[in-house]
C-alpha cells in the first residue's frame, strides 16, 4: 500500500486544530501531523485532553503518527539571543536567561515525548539548535578542537533527553536543516557519533534542506537508512544561473525573487521525488509522507492541495519480485 500522506499543522498556527483537520480532509489527506505549541499543549497531564484530541482527529479521519517540536527543540543547544524570544512560548522564553532558556526547552521536549505515548505517536520530530552553527564559516580561524567541544556540548545536552524518550518507547527524528547540530550527510554522522549512535535519534528526512546546498540528497536516504523515522516531502528551487543573493541568504526573507534559492510548493522545485521514492522503497520506509508546505509565492491552501495530490500521485509500493521473475516456466 503507498504511505500515508499528512499535513504539517504549523503552517496553519493562525487556525484552531478542527480548522486544520477540516482544511486537510477538503484537500485529501490522510492524517496530520501536529505542530507544537500551536495545535498541542504538553504540559497538560490530563488524559481526557489528549482522548479529545483522538477523537477530534477521528471524526475528520485524520490519521496521527507524528508530533512536530521545532521551535522549543530549536533553544536546547543554540546559543540564545533576542531571535528566539519570537518563536518560544513565553514560560519558555522566561526572563530570556540563556541557561533557563535551555533547561526549560530540554524538559519540554521530553513532556513532549509524554505527550506523544498518551497520543499513540512513537516519533517526535523536531530541532536541536547548535552551539556552534555561528562558525560555520571558518574564518577568522579556529582550532577544530571549538567544533568538537560543540558536538560534545550537543551530547551532553541531549543524551539525556534521548535516554527519557528511549524509556517511553519514543524516537526523536532531528530535521537536517541549516542552524541545527546536523544540516548535511557529514555533520548528521558526525551528530550521531557524538551520541554514540543512541537508539531513540535519527533523522526526519526533508529534501529541500538539503538540495540547494548541494547534498547528494538521495545518497543520504542510502546512508542513513535505519535512522530515517520520518520524511518532510518540502520542495525546493535553486537557479542555474548567478544571483544577487546567494547560497548564504543574503540577509533578504524568504521569497525575495533575488535570492539564488526559495522553497516551493512541492512539484515545483528541482527536487527529484521520484528517485526519492524509489529510495525510501528500497529502505523499507513505510512511515508518512508528510507535506511541510512553504511557498512565500503562492496561496497557502492551493499549495497544500496540489502538494497532496501530487504525493499521492507520485507514491508507489515496492514489487516483492523482479520484473523477470515469472519469465521462467520451470
Amino acid at each position: 500500500m503507498p504511505r500515508l500522506v499528512t499535513l504539517y499543522s504549523l503552517q496553519w498556527g493562525d487556525l484552531s486544530l478542527e480548522e486544520v483537520c477540516i482544511k486537510a480532509k477538503e484537500f485529501g489527506y490522510d492524517g496530520i501531523e501536529i505542530g507544537l505549541p500551536d495545535h498541542l499543549d504538553v504540559r497538560q497531564k490530563d488524559p481526557s485532553y489528549y482522548q479529545e484530541i483522538k477523537g477530534l482527529l477521528n471524526k475528520y479521519g485524520m490519521e496521527l503518527r507524528t508530533i512536530s517540536s521545532h521551535l522549543v527543540g530549536q533553544a536546547v543547544c543554540d546559543q540564545i539571543d533576542e531571535r528566539h524570544k519570537s518563536i518560544l512560548p513565553d514560560y519558555i522564553w522566561g526572563d530570556g536567561d540563556p541557561e533557563g532558556v535551555r533547561t526549560r526547552a530540554a524538559e519540554e521536549l521530553i513532556l513532549t515525548a509524554k505527550a506523544a505515548k498518551e497520543l499513540g505517536v512513537d516519533t517526535v520530530v523536531g530541532f536541536t539548535g547548535s552551539p556552534v552553527w555561528h562558525l560555520l564559516y571558518s574564518f577568522p580561524p579556529f582550532p577544530q578542537s571549538v567544533i568538537d567541544d560543540g558536538y560534545k556540548e550537543f551530547a551532553r545536552r541531549f543524551t539525556p533527553i534521548l535516554d527519557e524518550f528511549q524509556k517511553l518507547g519514543v524516537r526523536f527524528a532531528l530535521e537536517v536543516h541549516p542552524t541545527e547540530i546536523a544540516f548535511d550527510t557529514f555533520s548528521a554522522r558526525r551528530a550521531l557519533d557524538a551520541l554514540d549512535n543512541h537508539p531513540a535519534f535519527g533523522f526526519n528526512y526533508d529534501p529541500s534542506h538539503l538540495g540547494y546546498q548541494g547534498v547528494d540528497y538521495v545518497d543520504f536516504i542510502y546512508h542513513f537508512y535505519d535512522r530515517i523515522y520520518h520524511v518532510h516531502m518540502k520542495d525546493v528551487y535553486w537557479s542555474d544561473t548567478p544571483k544577487q543573493v546567494g547560497v548564504f541568504g543574503g540577509h533578504v526573507p524568504f521569497g525575495d525573487p533575488r535570492r539564488f534559492w526559495n522553497f516551493r510548493s512541492v512539484g515545483r522545485g528541482k527536487i527529484n521525488f521520484e528517485e526519492i521514492i524509489r529510495a525510501l522503497n528500497t529502505i523499507g520506509y513505510d512511515g508518512p509522507l508528510s507535506i511541510e508546505w512553504e511557498d512565500s509565492a503562492m496561496d497557502r491552501d492551493q499549495g497544500a492541495r496540489e502538494s497532496c495530490e501530487f504525493t499521492k500521485r507520485i507514491d508507489f509500493s515496492a514489487s516483492d519480485h523482479a520484473f523477470d521473475a515469472f519469465f521462467s516456466k520451470d
